[in-house]
């Protein structure tokens, strides 16, 4: 068989039949035996679909923040990976939908698992071997992990012609959305312009270094879109006026329930709050692999799916991000120790007030919810707001202490969406307003995707991938 080389800033990496051999120069040889596979292969179930998304949503936050481990940057990547994948199973599937990228159609009988396999390894492959700030080490490690996975998945493939031709579906798959990357605005420069006039945001300060706390992936809002006509396409109404009725409200609202020493704030409010401090990307991948199991999905259907619901997260992170630095507004703890400064009568100053979370970047909109947003939108679309049954999250916050539940269940996505709303604000993160405008904005970014991409052939209100 021949072999599929993935080429990106790093080396070259070949995919092959029963193993991974990097680099290039090192792969020779016959490949694996021919099978004499004809015709359409049966619906392929979406485990393997399933168990890539995992491996990559593990991979991705596992990285160092300013690797791409931050969660709008996570977002971004896994957007990547899953819009990959979703490309090189419709390109073996006799019902298929428009592409995201990879226009070439494969013979029907090919793996899907292989293919699934070597789409999903190529493009973090080439992600985990080009971000920046990795150590040698670190990075030598994290790519013999996927080696290891990727030859793993292999090995449960039957060799012959099936699982050759899906090695070379996903080969081509992984290798299209890697060079529609190119350039395409990751860690890049910072955009932030710093300002002390009242309504900025102003950063912490470390106390055992002195030196302020920057956001580690501040490049996310000026990467290009992957869906959006823009970064700034679904651009929100913005902060309060400092000097409005609303304004001060919400100040006072988050005074008295974000304070780290809040008299208001329940226990219970504030595990809520502190367990929220996890990875959108990861809670809502496991939700979306959780329902496309139990509601049967094969493997087109559920890279459909995640596709879908990943590639909304990502431009919902550019959005959000784009917006962030656009309106650069104050944290809650910016604003209180400086109220006197806000022109209001309504707020006063508390020089030292603290708030239960912080961040190092501005507020507004909430970044977790614009995610949120998406993610749950998408959802909904598949299976509904009400889930017979509920379903689980996983908290993976390391504001937890020992003993507390790290899983909670929920009954319907609404219920989340309202709940985060309110921890934000117990957090001390975020005045209600923000995390309305970024829960909508998730929102308008998941429709818009829905509407236009991965649609069926012959559907023509949708668009192809906008080069």
């Amino acid at each position: 068989m021949r072999n599929r080389m993935l080429v990106g800033a790093g080396a070259a990496v070949v995919l092959v039949a029963g193993g991974v051999s990097t680099p290039a120069s090192e792969a020779g040889g016959p490949g694996r035996g021919h099978g004499n596979g004809h015709g359409h292969a049966p619906s392929a179930s979406g485990e393997a679909v399933r168990a890539w998304n995992e491996i990559a949503v593990n991979t991705l936050i596992g990285l160092p923040g300013p690797a791409g481990g931050a969660p709008p940057a996570a977002a971004v990547h896994v957007g990547m990976v899953q819009g990959a994948v979703f490309d090189a199973v419709n390109a073996i599937s006799h019902h298929h939908y428009r592409p995201y990228l990879l226009e070439r159609r494969f013979a029907p009988w090919a793996s899907v698992d292989a293919a699934t396999a070597a789409a999903a390894y190529g493009v973090l492959h080439d992600i985990v071997a080009t971000v920046p700030t990795l150590t040698d080490a670190q990075r030598s490690s994290r790519l013999a992990t996927l080696d290891g996975q990727y030859a793993a998945a292999l090995a449960a493939v039957p060799d012959g012609a099936a699982e050759a031709k899906g090695i070379e579906a996903g080969a081509a798959a992984a290798q299209a959305m890697i060079e529609d990357r190119v350039g395409d605005g990751r860690f890049g420069p910072s955009p932030w312009v710093p300002s002390s006039a009242p309504g900025h945001w102003s950063p912490s300060i470390d106390p055992a270094t002195g030196q302020p706390v920057l956001d580690p992936t501040p490049w996310v809002g000026d990467v290009r879109p992957f869906t959006m006509t823009s970064s700034s396409q679904f651009r929100t109404a913005g902060p309060l006026a400092l000097t409005s009725t609303q304004w001060a409200t919400e100040l006072n609202e988050v005074k008295a329930k974000g304070a780290v020493n809040s008299a208001v704030r329940t226990p219970t409010q504030g595990y809520i709050a502190r367990w929220w401090q996890s990875t959108p990307a990861r809670s809502w991948n496991e939700v979306a692999r959780d329902l496309a199991a139990r509601h049967g999905l094969d493997a087109l259907a559920t890279a459909r799916l995640l596709a879908l619901q990943d590639l909304s997260g990502a431009d919902a992170a550019i959005n959000c991000w784009n917006d962030k630095y656009h309106w650069d507004f104050w944290r809650p703890w910016n604003a209180i120790r400086r109220a006197a400064e806000d022109g209001n009568p309504a707020t006063d100053p508390d020089p030292g007030w603290s708030p239960l979370v912080s961040a190092p970047y501005p507020e507004n909109p909430s970044g977790h919810l614009c995610l949120d947003g998406a993610y749950a939108t998408i959802l909904q679309k598949y299976f509904g707001d009400t889930i017979p049954g509920g379903f689980s999250i996983t908290s993976v916050s390391t504001l937890l202490a020992a003993g507390e539940a790290t899983v909670r269940s929920f009954g319907s996505f609404t219920q989340v969406l309202d709940e985060i709303v309110e921890a934000r604000i117990w957090a001390g993160l975020h005045y209600r307003t923000a995390d309305l405008q970024g829960r909508a904005l998730g929102v308008n970014v998941a429709n818009h995707a829905a509407a236009n991409y991965l649609q069926p052939v012959g559907n023509h209100h949708g668009c192809h991938r906008r080069r």
